[in-house]
């Protein structure tokens, strides 16, 4: 079962999408948030696999409640890692590239299809992040451009073996563990062990982060 908790400060969309999501039933709703402290409260006594997180809230804005929880993937002996889905109104709004840089895992529209939010909350709870969302890749596009790497910075993608920048440049392009292995013609644990070695080499936190740095190291221009 995918546990859910929902951050939003108008109640009509919190119901709005418990409703949506636990039509499903794979996806439980577990707790709820009108603000970013509350959420923070609360996803730190559910330990869901994913919050959806507003960004403009009062009581503590989402982008603070964001960074505070990927704070503790990692650190929290025997937690559950909670993915943070952005559920936003403006894609390109300079509150959603502060969620990048926050650790937000994926973005989504309120207005999105219903598929698209059960697609993205289901990703996220498996692992394979949300880097091929239209929103998310346009949000990392323009963070990319908008920061790119500094001129005489040191060439990173020196650090990554050939098979590394091969898995890292099919992530970019937003695929999941399961089809670069396809692509590649290996076993999906190898992919998840190269990726891993990959993120550790560039000091990535997450697969969010790792595509970032394709785009800024020119191994995502094709796309």
């Amino acid at each position: 079962m995918i546990r859910v908790v929902l951050a939003d400060d108008q109640t009509v969309v919190r119901m709005g999408f418990r409703v949506l999501l636990e039509e499903h039933g794979d996806i439980e709703v577990v707790g709820e948030a009108s603000g970013g402290l509350e959420a923070i409260d609360v996803v730190r006594r559910q330990r869901p696999d994913v919050v959806l997180m507003d960004l403009r809230m009062p009581g503590g804005d989402g982008i603070a409640a964001t960074r505070e929880i990927t704070s503790w993937h990692g650190v929290v002996p025997g937690g559950r890692e909670t993915a943070v889905l952005v559920v936003t109104t403006f894609d390109l709004d300079e509150d959603v590239f502060g969620a990048l840089e926050a650790g937000a895992d994926g973005f989504v529209l309120k207005d999105c299809e219903p598929e698209e939010l059960v697609d993205a909350v289901r990703r996220l709870a498996a692992g394979d992040g949300l880097v091929d969302a239209s929103v998310t890749r346009r949000v990392i596009t323009e963070f990319a451009r908008r920061r790119p790497r500094r001129p005489g910075s040191p060439n990173t993608t020196d650090l990554l073996t050939p098979r590394e920048l091969d898995i890292v440049r099919l992530l970019a392009r937003g695929m999941s563990n399961v089809e670069i292995s396809r692509e590649l013609f290996v076993e999906t644990s190898t992919v998840k062990s190269h990726l891993t070695r990959a993120m550790t080499k560039i000091g990535a936190r997450d697969r969010v982060q790792t595509v970032v740095w394709a785009h800024r190291n020119g191994l995502a221009e094709d796309d």
